[in-house]
């Protein structure tokens, strides 16, 4: 178990705030967080199921702030998030006892699917932000948003890129855009999975509201440079973390400094 020193608390905090900011503009903010939970002493499943109360109060700031800025209207994201609950649920349930080493190298391949997909369609991540304010979705999407919710349910690491991606090359969003409703929906998902893991004993309730008072901050922060830089510098963002969950999910830092 962890160990609440100063020190440790500062580093849960500080690491919520860079995670909180990853999150809001990108996704994979967990690559730092789920670690440093299990370097500190808490099981993986543990660091998993906690992980998920910064989550969950992350994206209440983040949707709140992106509200305010009228970036997104709220009927979209509710369509979309109801099959992503759906699915989160069922990998909550599959999560509380299935090994993830498996599933994260899988994922590893495909966030390079997805770099090669930023790299050589740029002008589909960095479109303005539409006029048209409502969107009818097709049956496929929200097949999609299903399983993205049950990845997200399952694991969480990474879901937020996979929903980007969803959002802004199959549902036609802008990226900062999109970024409004990806918050929307992991917060809709999160409710329900983290319930369930409550449910079974899994969440170190100490450590998971450390995390979220840096990871807030970090979102509020991040929302305002979402709208006031635009689809370019998030674009940026979203390639520079991308590129380290390829290094880190794949296990390629480990095989270089085995190298040497």
């Amino acid at each position: 178990m962890i160990e609440f020193t100063w020190l440790n608390i500062s580093l849960i905090i500080g690491a919520g705030f860079l995670a909180g900011f990853i999150n809001t503009l990108a996704g994979s903010g967990s690559l730092i967080t789920v670690p440093l939970l299990i370097f500190m002493g808490l099981p993986a499943n543990i660091a998993n199921a906690t992980n998920r109360v910064m989550i969950l109060l992350t994206n209440i700031v983040g949707v709140s702030s992106f509200r305010q800025q009228k970036v997104f209207k709220l009927k979209d994201s509710i369509w979309l998030s109801l099959p992503a609950i759906v699915g989160a649920i069922i990998g909550a349930l599959i999560a509380v006892d299935i090994n993830e080493e498996i599933m994260t190298k899988i994922i590893g391949g495909l966030m390079v699917f997805l770099l090669i997909t930023i790299i050589y369609k740029p002008q589909k991540w960095l479109k303005d932000i539409e006029a048209k304010t409502e969107k009818k979705f097709k049956f496929w999407q929200y097949i999609l948003m299903f399983f993205v919710g049950l990845y997200g349910g399952f694991i969480q690491i990474g879901v937020g890129v996979f929903i980007l991606s969803g959002l802004v090359l199959s549902c036609g969003f802008d990226l900062v855009k999109a970024n409004a409703v990806k918050l929307f929906i992991i917060l809709m998902y999160t409710i329900f999975a983290l319930g369930i893991f409550i449910y079974n004993g899994q969440v170190n309730f100490i450590a998971g509201f450390l995390l979220a008072a840096g990871s807030m901050i970090g979102s509020f922060i991040a929302t305002r440079v979402a709208v006031e830089w635009g689809p370019k510098f998030v674009r940026i963002i979203l390639l520079t973390v991308v590129i380290v969950a390829i290094v880190k999910l794949l296990g390629i830092y480990e095989f270089i400094t085995n190298l040497f």
